[in-house]
């Protein structure tokens, strides 16, 4: 274990982050369980190694039902996300893993697509509250790979993708769909939507339908994005627009 509130530690860790960014060329962190220490500790290692980018995993669970499943209303769990932000510095480059909008969606897209729409309307996750501090995932080392523990419907997995490519957030690839599952030009096909049309963090998003086999959203009035098996969706697409990805149950026009 370290002693973060150690000032001598806080001292070397800081030097040790500034050596990696002058000599080594790293310009980013990754906080790995950054709920085992304050957020005013990861303050000072970001306040005093200036990254250009910092992001946290504050992994805590959900809220179940007693069916097992994890309730509509996932705001207090959000709100932790946001706080570690908050606290941090929400003017600075911090930013944690959208656990929350994980969570929803690993059950989503088992025929329960009315999740993604909260109850204000918006996104159920932390992109529904703060995009721009919010780094969505379909799966990383710890969800997925060989640790397993809590991995998205492998079946499912470019609904995950085509979702999170194409939301507001920042969206983050795993290396093992990426380079290992053989979805490297189902995932490179969304990435260039997401580029070519200017899909950033702070997108706007408007959430047209969602219901138990269909979610149908709008991004920044260019890119439509569907998930589910329902097909008969061509009414609810306005005209002008073409696929341009499309996959297992999802579309992207």
């Amino acid at each position: 274990d370290i002693d973060h509130l150690n000032l001598r530690i806080q001292k070397e860790l800081v030097e040790w982050l500034n050596w990696l960014k002058a000599d080594i060329g790293f310009d980013g962190w990754r906080f790995d369980f950054a709920k085992g220490y304050s957020a005013d500790v990861a303050k000072i290692y970001i306040d005093r190694s200036e990254p250009s980018f910092a992001v946290a995993e504050i992994w805590t669970s959900l809220a179940y039902g007693g069916d097992g499943k994890p309730n509509l209303n996932q705001d207090q769990h959000r709100q932790e996300l946001v706080n570690w932000v908050d606290k941090v510095g929400g003017k600075g480059p911090a930013t944690t893993f959208d656990f929350t909008t994980k969570g929803i969606l690993n059950v989503a897209v088992e025929g329960e697509l009315w999740r993604l729409r909260g109850t204000d309307g918006k996104a159920p996750g932390m992109i529904g509250w703060w995009p721009a501090k919010a780094v969505t995932f379909v799966d990383n080392h710890d969800t997925g790979s060989t640790q397993h523990m809590w991995p998205f419907p492998s079946d499912r997995v470019m609904q995950g993708y085509a979702y999170i490519l194409t939301h507001p957030g920042t969206p983050c690839i795993f290396y093992d769909h990426f380079f290992d599952w053989g979805l490297k030009e189902e995932i490179d096909r969304l990435v260039s939507v997401r580029t070519r049309h200017g899909i950033h963090s702070e997108s706007k998003l408007q959430i047209i339908e969602a219901d138990a086999d269909l979610y149908l959203a709008e991004i920044d009035g260019k890119v439509i994005v569907k998930l589910g098996p329902r097909y008969d969706v061509g009414n609810l697409i306005p005209g002008g627009f073409k696929v341009a990805a499309h996959g297992n149950d999802y579309a992207v026009w």
